[in-house]
């Protein structure tokens, strides 16, 4: 299909899945409901620390890159607006969860603070989130041409995201026609990394996400 943003839909949707389950994470350590040893700290930490890195990466990428070709292709059937305003809020928002990262690294401990900041950007970005693609993925499929999109995904991959982190992430949102359908388009490497790649993955996510 023209221009189908694939990549954009799954990275929002792996995106959702880990507001939703580090808003409960931090809910249930800071209650009490669950242990936490300083292995496990240092392990939720560092999910943590990728996560920030992971949305701080997604939005500049926009900002920066689909932005201006969106802005280019559209024209006056575009206004971005609103959602830069939304990234710009980001930032400070991300912030103060590395800093809560970092306590829970130091202390094992996870304070209502940081608890109460998970659950804020998990609101703020499942709103942002929806606002976008209900707007701006229309805008894509009508406006973008093949090959400007094309320009886009490769730009945005050459940026550094960090891809033992993103892609295990994506293909745990993907389904199977998903991953058939990569596996057909990439052939064996592909079919290598989609076997291979969460394999370490699921192991750091039961000692984060695990009691």
């Amino acid at each position: 299909m023209k221009n189908e943003p694939h990549g954009l839909l799954l990275a929002h949707r792996a995106m959702v899945r880990d507001l939703d389950r580090l808003a409960e994470l931090a809910s249930g350590l800071t209650t009490g409901r669950e242990r936490l040893d300083r292995k496990r700290a240092a392990a939720v930490a560092a999910y943590l620390g990728d996560f920030c890195d992971s949305i701080h990466h997604h939005h500049a990428a926009e900002d920066e890159v689909l932005w201006p070709v969106l802005e280019r292709s559209a024209g006056a059937h575009v206004d971005l607006t609103e959602l830069t305003d939304d990234h710009a809020v980001l930032d400070p928002k991300l912030a103060r969860i590395r800093a809560g990262a970092r306590e829970v690294r130091d202390r094992q401990t996870v304070t209502a603070e940081l608890a109460a900041d998970l659950a804020d950007l998990r609101d703020t970005l499942k709103e942002h989130i929806a606002d976008e693609e209900r707007t701006i993925v229309p805008l894509i499929k009508r406006y973008v041409s093949d090959e400007d999109w094309a320009k886009v995904e490769a730009t945005i991959r050459k940026r550094g995201a960090k891809m033992s982190f993103e892609v295990p992430r994506i293909l745990a949102v993907s389904t199977e026609e998903e991953l058939a359908e990569a596996r057909k388009d990439g052939g064996i490497p592909v079919a290598l990394m989609i076997k291979i790649m969460p394999l370490s993955f699921r192991r750091r996510e039961k000692l984060v996400f695990s009691a």
